[in-house]
């Protein structure tokens, strides 16, 4: 009898070696649950991150002419737009005004607050309900009446100043009742992130405060709906081309339906894709399961493997036969993973749906799921095909000696090619379809490297352990000898633990320094207040002012105005392909200033600064990061549109910048004839030569008495509003973190599972020889215990290297270990090791010794 097939490679080996897999596993799975659970955690993270990606992106497609509040968005810094730009806006369809910016809000008993400011005309909302309580139409709610605009206020403003609807508060020269709360805004995405409650008035209320002076920092909205019968995406190019041709230097930040928050849509996939890599990750840990389970299955089917061998099979087909299994044995954990992830944002959206602030739109996402299953399969395959392809050669006679005794051999180079295929695959999808490909080649490196290091760690503590003098206690040389001993557990522990522990502290690392950087103390000489919306005519009134209360403190100044970046080395901004961390640049508008003095915090690295009396042709520094990023050199032009101008200037120099001392400091820094003439505001800081929080409150009372147009802003409140989003993000990454630590667990227990025949045989052999329970066990996790060590060792140093990395060079900022963190994941390592190891050996010290000889 014999199953050998009539032609290698037809499609009757392949439905053979189906039948003889899917006959094989009748038997259960046994062995197998690890494999699977493994599987199922790393794909299921990685589609549930996808799938509530894809919903988050679908609802934002879908509401996102509601998000904008029109069909197109034109917006100005600084300025109005003419009369003419208006009325070709209005020419194309209904249109919308609003304005924002910054301000203080202060009560008839003297408490103030910062607010963002939002003012409206009458046909706001064009899209989407303002939600208010208690509801009015937007028209009466910002009418003037008995000397004093209506304004609605976010909820959290009536409690900071303990005001209730219908009190009034003061904002520059005008008065205003507040007869509403905000609910919510239908445009309030669009708008980014705020650093006061939002206050909602009429335009002419915003004008009446006196804030609107030249070159205050104001954005001016201009929402245009487009008739019903002609708002397709082509009308929207039309009115786009349009745009440009009628008003070429109006210096407009244009938005479309498609984009109605680009910055936010970018968020998402940079998040996205971290959240994707770190379930990455638990699929490679899972991978050792993979491996470990492959192989312990195949040691117990060596009777079944020779006996098909003697029956004429060739290694060929048992290698098809096995390989079937672990297909459909990843299939099986795949679609696991993918119901569960599929139903990610629907439970999201049925458990906190009236709660969240985003428009998810639950809906199964083939693509996301197929790419999904796609990296589970080829997890499976890149990591079981080594213990697969090993069973080829081997002749019958060995199999069956194989159980007493392990002989290590390579697979055939056709196996080992086909590895390398599969493995070569994963790395193009991975990096191939990810949103930042350089930070997706970082991971995929870093994890080769992880593998080869924990391989080389496990090896090193085996040589060590054969290395060590022998000792006189008995429990510690056992426990050193079964480190390195034929079949030891060393290798399967390391490679799980490993890589888990090491994402673990990588996490913990970034995150402790996070919230250093943001929730903790303020650095050192930081300024406790930025003073922003400062009239030149009163800039030296007001620095003399801030001196006078506050005599020991140091007060900086520095004129301010708003522009874009129109163009660079003769390209159109949006044509200028700038490098992932350089983009944000171009997205909006940005702070400009202009000084014949080198900014505090700026260090010059190319160029030369200009004299402080310099009146040639414009020149421009800018910092040098971004300089690369947008592929600029010294002496190249930069052309920004300010106040509906375009101006060009020459690089004359560029900086490096010292962004976390929260000083004034600007990407782009103008030589002072630069702007002549060009209306502005000044910005200033005050940095206290020692803080008192207590006292706050007093330094935002006396400006604001003395100078009601200037806006305070408490840098600490700006930090601890920052801290907030911060924590909320390291939340969802401990959370996505946690199933790599899951993963690595399981496959901890599946690798001490896996062993458990041999550590029986080993406890009967020993108890027979006149062990005690209470030797062995001291033994084992002594043994466990100095495994777990080198491996805790190994991931706290791995981690932290990784954890620097990210803070330092994709974050910029400062990084400072986190020894408390890093001696927790130890303590952790050594917990899990020691449990589950002596979990596994109470149930080997529990087989009686003489049902177990007599099948030696």
């Amino acid at each position: 009898m014999s199953i050998a097939v009539e032609h290698p490679g037809s499609r009757r080996d392949a439905a053979l070696a189906l039948r003889y897999a899917l006959r094989e596993l009748r038997g259960g799975l046994r062995g197998f649950y690890v494999f699977i659970a493994c599987i199922a955690l790393g794909v299921m993270a990685i589609a549930g991150v996808g799938s509530v990606a894809a919903s988050l992106s679908d609802g934002l497609a879908r509401e996102g002419r509601t998000l904008l509040g029109g069909d197109v968005a034109f917006v100005l810094f600084q300025r109005e737009a003419k009369p003419a730009e208006i009325g070709f806006l209005r020419s194309r369809g209904e249109l919308s005004v609003a304005a924002t910016l910054r301000a203080m809000a202060k009560t008839s008993d003297g408490k103030l607050a910062l607010v963002e400011m939002k003012a409206v005309d009458d046909n706001y909302p064009m899209l989407g309900a303002l939600s208010l309580a208690p509801d009015r139409p937007t028209a009466d709610l910002v009418a003037q009446r008995d000397g004093a605009y209506g304004a609605a206020a976010d909820p959290a403003l009536l409690a900071r100043l303990d005001l209730k609807i219908g009190d009034k508060v003061s904002i520059g020269d005008a008065t205003f009742q507040i007869r509403s709360a905000v609910d919510a805004e239908p445009d309030k995405l669009a708008s980014g992130l705020g650093f006061g409650p939002r206050f909602l008035v009429s335009i002419d209320g915003l004008r009446a405060t006196g804030l609107l002076q030249p070159g205050s920092l104001v954005r001016w909205i201009y929402r245009v709906r487009l008739p019903d019968n002609a708002s397709d995406d082509r009308a929207i190019a039309t009115l786009l081309d349009d745009a440009r041709q009628a008003a070429p230097e109006a210096g407009w930040e244009v938005r479309s339906r498609g984009n109605a928050s680009p910055q936010l849509e970018r968020t998402i996939d940079r998040f996205t894709q971290f959240l994707t890599l770190v379930g990455l990750a638990a699929l490679l840990v899972g991978g050792v399961g993979v491996a470990n389970a492959v192989k312990s299955h195949i040691d117990r089917r060596l009777e079944v493997i020779a006996a098909l061998k003697a029956l004429g099979a060739t290694g060929r087909d048992v290698f098809m036969i096995y390989l079937a299994q672990v297909i459909v044995l990843a299939s099986l954990g795949a679609v696991i993973g993918l119901v569960a992830g599929a139903a990610l944002p629907f439970v999201i959206v049925g458990l906190f749906g009236k709660l969240l602030p985003l428009p998810v739109v639950p809906a199964l996402h083939g693509s996301e799921l197929a790419l999904s299953f796609v990296y589970g399969l080829l997890t499976a395959l890149a990591f079981g095909l080594w213990p697969l392809g090993r069973v080829h050669d081997v002749p019958v006679a060995a199999l069956f000696r194989e159980a007493v005794v392990a002989e290590w051999h390579r697979p055939r180079w056709r196996y080992l090619a086909l590895m390398a295929f599969v493995i070569a695959l994963l790395v193009a999808v991975v990096i191939g379809l990810a949103y930042d490909k350089r930070i997706a080649a970082v991971f995929v490196v870093a994890s080769v490297i992880v593998f080869a290091v924990l391989r080389g760690i496990a090896a090193g503590v085996m040589a060590a352990a054969v290395r060590l003098p022998r000792t006189r206690f008995p429990m510690l040389r056992l426990a050193i000898s079964n480190i390195y001993r034929p079949g030891a557990l060393t290798p399967s522990v390391v490679l799980s633990l490993g890589l888990g522990l090491a994402v673990l502290v990588t996490i913990t690392q970034i995150d402790g320094n996070l919230r250093q950087q943001f929730l903790a103390s303020l650095p050192d000489r930081a300024p406790s207040f930025f003073f922003i919306d400062i009239p030149s005519s009163d800039a030296d009134r007001f620095n003399a002012f801030l001196k006078q209360i506050e005599p020991q403190s140091t007060v900086e100044d520095v004129p301010m105005l708003r522009g874009r970046i129109v163009a660079a080395r003769g390209v159109r901004a949006e044509d200028l392909a700038p490098s992932s961390d350089s983009e944000w640049v171009l997205q909006s508008d940005r702070g400009l200033t202009y000084t014949g003095d080198i900014p505090k915090g700026s260090k010059i690295v190319e160029g030369q600064w200009w004299s402080k009396d310099y009146d040639g042709p414009p020149l421009v520094s800018i910092e040098k990061k971004i300089a690369d990023g947008l592929k600029l050199k010294l002496g190249d032009e930069i052309v920004v549109n300010v106040l509906g101008r375009d101006i060009p200037a020459r690089i004359g120099n560029m900086r490096t910048i010292d962004w976390q001392g929260l000083g004034i400091n600007f990407v782009l820094v103008f030589s002072p004839n630069a702007f002549k003439g060009a209306p502005h505001t000044h910005i200033a800081t005050l940095t206290e030569a020692y803080p008192d929080p207590s006292g706050d409150g007093r330094i935002i009372k006396q400006v604001a008495n003395a100078f009601p147009m200037v806006t305070s802003v408490r840098v600490r409140e700006v930090m601890e509003t920052i801290g907030s989003v911060v924590s909320n993000l390291a939340l969802a990454i401990r959370g996505a973190s946690a199933v790599t630590l899951i993963s690595a667990i399981l496959v901890l227990g599946g690798a001490l599972a896996a062993g458990h025949r041999h550590r029986v045989y080993d406890a009967v052999i020993l108890k027979t020889l006149g062990a005690t329970r209470v030797r062995l066990l001291g033994a084992y996790a002594l043994e466990y215990l100095l495994i777990g060590l080198a491996t805790a060792v190994f991931a706290v140093i791995a981690g932290s290297i990784a954890a620097y990395l990210i803070v330092t060079r994709l974050m910029t900022l400062s990084f400072v270990w986190q020894a408390g963190s890093a001696a927790a994941v130890v303590l952790a390592a050594l917990l899990v090791t020691v449990g589950l190891g002596l979990a596994g050996t109470l149930l080997a010290l529990n087989q009686k010794p003489a049902s177990v000889l007599r099948n030696l």
